[in-house]
């Protein structure tokens, strides 16, 4: 498989994903991308709540239904575009797909920013914002994903994976944090700065030089067919298919973040900028060990070690539910999103490892279907479940399911169990 090398010969070869230009672009635009994406999503989610309690009168469990409501109308597009997504991102240029997304997404967050501004606090405004937000996430992910494969030695992907998912988390830390204080200092101000943040994430993204040329095939073959391709190669790979599917499974009954308003509003009361601060906590947890492994990124018991990080995940997700002391529950969210580090750092490195390059955008694209599944869908089982059994239940059943989930995997999928190293097939 062919990938560029970006320094000239008579150099040095690098020796971290840094020291290559075209990566460090990259970096800034996934980080930049981030960053918007969580703060818009943080301050939607926060004002949909809030409205449905203020201004319709809503009681906790029916608001908290309002953003399980909100998380499965994000996925409706994210379900039905990603295989166009996917096959797109190996059809064309990534990084126009990518660049062109963020400039949308820049529109949404425009459009976000004026809306406020002007009062227009109704939940169909949110709602439809939601939807066009996720509709343009569809297209970012596999183009990113596919891309940092393209830009970096083969040696290095483990490195660069670390070094993507920091970016990521240091985007999640700043991303809420920032938008509670600057939402509840001026209510359009956080949407403004996310529409920056695209705009750069957009310019990085497309000053990215080498990259390779397009598989020959890649225009040839039938968008249906290549399709069904994609879900055929994952299917077939045990492997992949595990790790897809236990993330799947784990996060759609272990997350919390959907239901982080209801406890910064009315459980732990400490208002939008302690709704910021919790979803900083997890992402500081995660940036942390994203850091480590981007200096020493694991390489042996790798299958072992992603079951044991999703299981703390969900144990960690139990103990927030129970909580009731704020600096107690940051300290849970932290060790949530150290734990999930783990799982994305192994399952990322092992994916793309496994993955021939004319496929990576369709396999980026239904992890990345996956991943939404799980969050979006996410946010609608425990707003169901916190319909019925209160925030603090459904956060407390979620967490005990993903450990349950994990368990069954270990035995469903052995060939995780049993793997021991990033092993390249391709």
């Amino acid at each position: 498989m062919q990938r560029p090398v970006t320094t000239k010969s008579s150099s040095p070869a690098p020796t971290s994903p840094l020291q290559i230009p075209d990566y460090r672009r990259f970096w800034l635009a996934r980080f930049c991308a981030v960053l918007a994406s969580t703060g818009m999503v943080v301050i939607i989610g926060y004002q949909l709540y809030d409205v449905a309690r203020a201004d319709y009168g809503m009681s906790i469990a029916q608001a908290s239904f309002q953003l399980g409501l909100l998380g499965l109308a994000q996925f409706i597009p994210i379900f039905l575009l990603t295989p166009v997504a996917g096959v797109l991102a190996d059809r064309m240029d990534r990084r126009k797909l990518a660049g062109s997304a963020a400039f949308l997404d820049c529109l949404v967050a425009i459009g976000l920013a004026v809306t406020t501004a002007m009062e227009l606090r109704n939940l169909p405004v949110l709602y439809a914002f939601g939807v066009l937000h996720g509709t343009v996430r569809v297209f970012v992910r596999p183009a990113m994903g596919a891309i940092a494969p393209n830009i970096v030695p083969a040696d290095m992907i483990p490195k660069a994976i670390a070094l993507n998912s920091m970016a990521m988390q240091i985007g999640v830390i700043f991303g809420p944090a920032v938008a509670g204080y600057l939402f509840a200092w001026d209510r359009p101000l956080p949407y403004t700065v996310s529409a920056v943040a695209e705009v750069v994430a957009a310019i990085a993204i497309l000053s990215i030089r080498n990259m390779p040329p397009l598989h020959a095939d890649a225009r040839k073959a039938h968008p249906v067919r290549q399709i069904i391709d994609g879900f055929h190669f994952i299917w077939k790979e045990r492997f992949l298919f595990g790790c897809i599917s236990l993330d799947l499974f784990a996060v759609l009954l272990g997350g919390a973040t959907a239901l982080l308003p209801v406890f910064a509003r009315d459980i732990l009361q400490v208002g939008p900028q302690g709704l910021g601060e919790m979803r900083a906590a997890t992402a500081a947890g995660a940036a942390i060990v994203g850091v480590i492994l981007s200096f020493r990124p694991l390489s042996k018991e790798v299958g072992s070690k992603m079951l044991w990080s999703v299981a703390a995940y969900g144990a960690a997700t139990l103990a927030f539910g129970l909580s009731r002391n704020f600096m107690l529950s940051l300290v849970f969210l932290a060790f949530l999103g150290a734990a999930d580090m783990v799982s994305v750092f192994i399952r990322g490195s092992l994916v793309q490892l496994r993955t021939p390059d004319d496929k990576r955008g369709r396999v980026s694209a239904i992890s990345g279907l996956a991943i939404s599944a799980s969050n979006e869908l996410g946010e609608m089982q425990s707003g169901v479940a916190a319909a019925l059994l209160g925030a603090t239940g459904a956060v407390v059943f979620g967490g005990a399911g993903a450990i349950f989930v994990t368990a069954v995997w270990a035995v469903l999928f052995p060939e995780i169990r049993r793997a021991r190293t990033f092993e390249q097939h391709y």
